[in-house]
């Protein structure tokens, strides 16, 4: 039993010191809402952090924070200068709601679609939602799965620390 509880705590700790500070994969296929295909190189800002949402049409927890986030997303972008760019991992059943989920929510973010996961699966994400910040390096600098009320708050805090170059 002890062996399989460090066995855990092992593997959760060498996927933490990953996550921390990996470069974001960039050569990943990724398809626009209007079904061009692209690279996950793509996703820039000029050296200002990125808010990575791994997201579905069908994850009620994934809508609830894209909503909230697009409610102070113009103020966000004010201050920090962060881009939000939500990835869809909607597979070839539903990839064609996708664009009128975005549409209908007026999201103003970029949106690619991940059909095949292969993206998902490079960034180690098992559960939507999963929010990533990119620092301007393009560096993982933190990630959490899940959305409760109030997780857009620490959100911004840590975007804050991120853009002014600060450890987080």
């Amino acid at each position: 039993m002890k062996r399989i509880a460090l066995t855990i705590v092992a593997t959760f700790l060498m996927s933490m010191v990953f996550a921390q500070n990996a470069k974001m994969p960039d050569n990943i296929t990724l398809k626009t809402l209007d079904g061009r295909t692209v690279e996950s190189s793509v996703i820039q800002n000029d050296g200002k952090p990125i808010i990575v949402s791994f997201w579905a049409t069908w994850c009620k927890p994934c809508n609830r924070e894209l909503n909230t986030i697009k409610e102070v997303y113009e103020d966000w972008q004010a201050e920090t200068g962060v881009k939000l760019v939500a990835i869809s991992i909607d597979d070839a059943r539903s990839a064609s709601r996708v664009k009128p989920h975005v549409d209908g929510n007026g999201w103003e973010y970029e949106v690619y679609i991940d059909q095949n996961q292969d993206f998902k699966r490079a960034m180690n994400v098992v559960n939507v939602p999963h929010t990533f910040i990119i620092n301007g390096k393009g560096e993982i600098v933190w990630q959490h799965t899940s959305f409760v009320e109030g997780s857009e708050e620490e959100l911004i805090e840590l975007v804050k620390k991120v853009a002014k170059g600060e450890e987080i």
